[in-house]
């Protein structure tokens, strides 16, 4: 008998994001002992839009701003997701209406929060039964192919949020420096980084090797599973696992950029969705950045410690894992 469950995420994507039980790569929940991997089994993923709009954007500009984020992330060649646009509704994104919804929502009370995801999962198998996205119009909004300044992309964020309602956690790839209020982006190299670019910046409606790696990890292809492969292992510290590390993988043939997270007391580790051949890995502690943006704030998350490089090259194989890859860091 499948026992639904909500699973709230609240992605504050102006200075924090809170992703409940897990960071990057993956979004997960206890199912018995293990840990499992939420995803959508039953494939295409049918989705509403709510018939409201928003100032400067009306409800059918809205939608073409959806889909075309919904097929930016079915686009990865080496991902199997697809989606449905089945209509506009009067229903709001909110969970528990057996809908999944995409609409504008009023919520000057969320001053920080531009989007934000939501889920109802099966507790038996981990599977997504609905996912609901709200888009804040306490905030300017524009679906300008280049942008308007002082107005946040609809579609980049909607990239984002739609990652999340996939599965996808919050990539660390990225810079930023406190200002008031807040931090601001300098850069990023994931669209799942969880702070936004600034208002009329379009700069996240490209995929990076991080957000492909990701979804490739949670729906591969058979071609994709047969050809791209993964490195595990643990990040220690004086004999003792380190919680809440955060690993890079850095292909140097292609510059590509992916990483994941510690997430266990013992230090272990995975990082998929790799393309083979050598990887260059740097283990990094999450000390400028907020960490309830990764990981649940009850979490012990070890930040005491050096930014380190492996001293050895891995090499992922086609098809298979590099794996027991033990990365030794000293306390600061």
């Amino acid at each position: 008998m499948k026992r639904p469950a909500l699973l709230p995420v609240l992605a504050v994507l102006l200075v924090v994001a809170v992703v409940p039980m897990f960071g990057y790569l993956k979004l997960g929940t206890r199912v018995g002992t293990r840990t499992a991997t939420l995803k959508w089994d039953d494939l295409p993923i049918r989705y509403f839009v709510t018939d409201r709009p928003a100032p400067q954007v009306t409800q059918q500009q809205f939608q073409a701003a959806i889909t075309r984020a919904f097929s930016t992330w079915e686009a990865v060649q080496s991902a199997e997701t697809s989606s449905q646009f089945v209509g506009f509704t009067q229903a709001n994104p909110q969970s528990g209406d057996g809908m999944t919804v995409l609409g504008f929502t009023n919520r000057p009370d969320l001053d920080r929060v531009l989007g934000a995801t939501n889920f109802i999962i099966d507790t038996t198998t981990a599977d997504i039964v609905e996912s609901d996205i709200f888009f804040n119009t306490a905030f300017q909004w524009s679906v300008d192919p280049a942008g308007v300044p002082g107005r946040h992309d609809l579609e980049s964020i909607a990239l984002h949020e739609i990652g999340h309602l996939h599965g996808l956690g919050h990539s660390a790839i990225g810079e930023t420096e406190l200002i008031a209020g807040g931090r601001r982006v300098l850069g990023a190299e994931s669209v799942m980084f969880p702070i936004a670019f600034p208002p009329g910046s379009v700069n996240d409606r490209t995929l990076r090797a991080d957000d492909i790696a990701g979804i490739t990890d949670i729906y591969p292809t058979t071609a994709s599973r047969r050809e791209r492969g993964s490195i595990s292992g643990k990040v220690t510290k004086n004999g003792q696992g380190v919680l809440g590390a955060h690993i890079v993988a850095f292909n140097p043939a292609t510059g590509a950029l992916v990483g994941g997270f510690s997430l266990n007391e013992d230090g272990s580790f995975t990082i998929g969705g790799l393309e083979p051949g050598p990887q260059v890995l740097r283990v990094e502690p999450l000390d400028d950045a907020d960490i309830d943006s990764f990981f649940d704030a009850s979490l012990n998350v070890d930040v005491n410690f050096r930014v380190r490089f492996h001293d050895k090259v891995v090499v992922v194989p086609v098809g298979g894992g590099a794996r027991d890859v033990e990365i030794k860091v000293t306390p600061k």
